[in-house]
């Protein structure tokens, strides 16, 4: 190196922190505060912090801005307001730091790539342990009742190129799951996924564990090993485990009864108990009893349950119970002339193309095939009556090209053609209304009588609402990486992020519940809200800010925006301070 010449330094571009405006002498800087004070006290109670401290790698002392301060701000990010990871920068510049969990020096450090390399961390972490650790001290504080369980799967599908991937591997530094082709309960059969497998307790709809899986894994594979973990959460095996038909294999229910288990589930279409019920059905042998009517809150009637009384048993012997509903029939009865309208609409479509002059379907058989598919794709087979025939039509064209006269002559030619006449199969539609409405859940609990199962399987939409949380709330997909083994550790934040959300709204409608409030205006026109949720308060403290005012060299002065009534009350019902709120 030549004499007196410095090294070559990095120099750090220096991030703002909040709005700044300057005036005579005085400076104002503001800083956004949010909802950000109510769900520090959540996630200080859930002791993400402290706990990832503890199941993440140990870092290298000279690390400027450490994994678990990382993933936390990820945590408030996504609670808050979701941005992609190369704009977490930016977003956490306009909030107040300390409400962050960081210095106004940090900010400097915070971008992309370090958030990623606290992804890569975490994902080298046991965040199987994490997990459950976490949600162990959360059943404890916060003493959530775990009598019922109720676990589901959806996917998260993944726009781009994920082919470099090799096979699944369980190599803590190595890839980890593996991103392709499944089946999508997206819809989206041309996208590539991975399979996230959630479960909620009944008790404020709070998830308690999660697993991430490779993307063609099938969900009757994934029960066992979820009802094993939640075994070592609960520290019993007599809860009761709830979930879609995909529990229902001979494998599976055996399992959980020799073991102790205790499962309620819907049994699947493809079973031969399915068939023979719904068989007697059509022979007019069923019976249905009334068992209660369900109320809208105004006191109005929306569905009416009734039963069929006569025991059923499995082939491996457990009960089957029959409900019907009457608003399941009515959707039933729409989906299915939905799907009629949308077959005909398309069979209407063949017909046309089959007779057009430029057809390029000539044969019965490949003309009953696409009559075929499209029944099928509609899902209504057996309620369409298809048949195709092959006719000859005789046309007469000139014998040259050019401009008739009377000298022209003409030849004759003959054109095979199909043609395709279809209509709806009555009888069997009669047939299929009959089932409108019904079905059977299976169970090996006794001592439930036949409401307290139907009450217990009713409760399974509560896994659902998180999902739709998952998806829209906090918009997991698309998922702004490349790396597998960052969006693996992301998945394990969008969990914290979803258990944090849960508890929030869980302490707030008890709270409510108490206290005896029935509702509280958060809605448009201050209309009344009986089940306050997380994105309403997150909605209502959008614009509490903070304030500092520094004049010449004097002491500064911090200013909190004034609270409305409606803040105020939320902050009482949560148990914190009106007047510290944001400092």
């Amino acid at each position: 190196m030549a004499k007196g010449k410095r090294p070559f330094q990095r120099v750090k571009a220096e991030q703002p922190s909040g709005r700044v405006a300057r005036t005579k002498g005085q400076t104002l800087t503001t800083h956004q505060v949010g909802v950000l004070p109510m769900l520090n006290g959540i996630l200080e109670q859930m002791r993400v912090a402290e706990l990832l401290e503890a199941y993440l790698p140990r870092e290298d002392k000279r690390t400027k801005l450490r994994t678990p301060r990382v993933i936390m701000l990820l945590i408030r990010n996504l609670l808050v307001s979701r941005q992609p990871m190369y704009g977490v920068g930016e977003w956490a510049a306009g909030y107040a730091p300390d409400l962050l969990g960081l210095s106004a020096t940090d900010l400097e450090f915070l971008n992309d790539d370090r958030a990623g390399r606290a992804l890569d961390r975490l994902f080298r972490g046991d965040r199987s342990s994490l997990v459950l650790a976490v949600a162990t001290h959360v059943v404890k504080h916060f003493q959530i009742d775990l009598d019922q369980l109720h676990n589901d799967s959806t996917t998260v599908s993944f726009f781009g190129a994920y082919d470099a991937q090799g096979e699944e591997s369980r190599d803590p530094n190595g890839p980890g799951l593996f991103i392709t082709w499944g089946h999508s309960k997206d819809h989206r059969p041309d996208l590539k996924q991975l399979l996230y497998i959630l479960t909620v307790a009944r008790d404020g709809g709070t998830p308690v564990h999660f697993r991430a899986a490779s993307g063609n894994v099938t969900d009757d594979t994934t029960h066992r090993d979820t009802w094993e973990l939640l075994c070592a959460l609960a520290g019993r095996r007599d809860f009761l485990y709830v979930a879609d038909c995909k529990l229902a294999t001979t494998e599976n229910m055996n399992y959980l009864h020799r073991n102790g288990g205790r499962f309620i589930t819907v049994l699947p279409r493809t079973r031969k108990e399915e068939a023979a019920f719904r068989e007697r059905l059509g022979k007019g042998e069923v019976v249905w009893e009334l068992l209660f009517d369900k109320m809208d809150e105004d006191g109005q009637v929306v569905d009416q349950f009734s039963v069929y009384r006569e025991p059923c048993l499995s082939q491996e012997g457990f009960r089957i119970l029959w409900f019907c509903s009457t608003r399941k029939a009515q959707l039933d009865a729409m989906s299915r002339a939905n799907r009629l309208n949308r077959a005909t609409d398309k069979l209407r479509d063949l017909q046309d193309r089959l007779l057009s002059p430029r057809a390029r379907i000539r044969s019965t058989e490949k003309a009953t095939d696409a009559a075929l598919e499209i029944v099928r794709h509609a899902g209504v087979e057996g309620l369409i009556t298809l048949k195709v025939s092959e006719r000859s039509l005789e046309e007469y064209k000139q014998e040259r090209r050019g401009r008739p006269s009377k000298e022209t002559r003409y030849v004759k030619a003959v054109r095979t053609y199909c043609s395709l006449a279809y209509e709806v199969n009555t009888p069997a539609l009669a047939r299929e209304a009959k089932s409108d409405g019904i079905f059977p859940l299976i169970t090996n609990v006794e001592s439930l009588d036949t409401r307290e199962v139907l009450e217990a399987y009713k409760n399974q939409p509560l896994v659902e609402k998180r999902f739709s949380q998952l998806k829209t709330d906090f918009r997991v997909a698309p998922v702004y990486l490349k790396s597998v083994r960052r969006i693996e550790a992301l998945l394990c934040v969008y969990f914290f992020v979803l258990m944090a959300e849960a508890l929030l709204e869980r302490e707030l409608r008890q709270a409510m519940k108490r206290k005896e409030v029935a509702s509280v205006p958060l809605y448009p026109e201050r209309r009344p809200c009986r089940h306050p949720t997380t994105r309403k308060l997150i909605d209502l403290f959008e614009g509490v800010e903070r304030h500092t005012l520094q004049a010449g060299g004097g002491k500064p002065v911090r200013l909190v925006t004034e609270l409305s009534r409606v803040q105020r009350k939320v902050l009482q019902l949560l148990g914190l301070p009106t007047k510290d709120y944001g400092t």
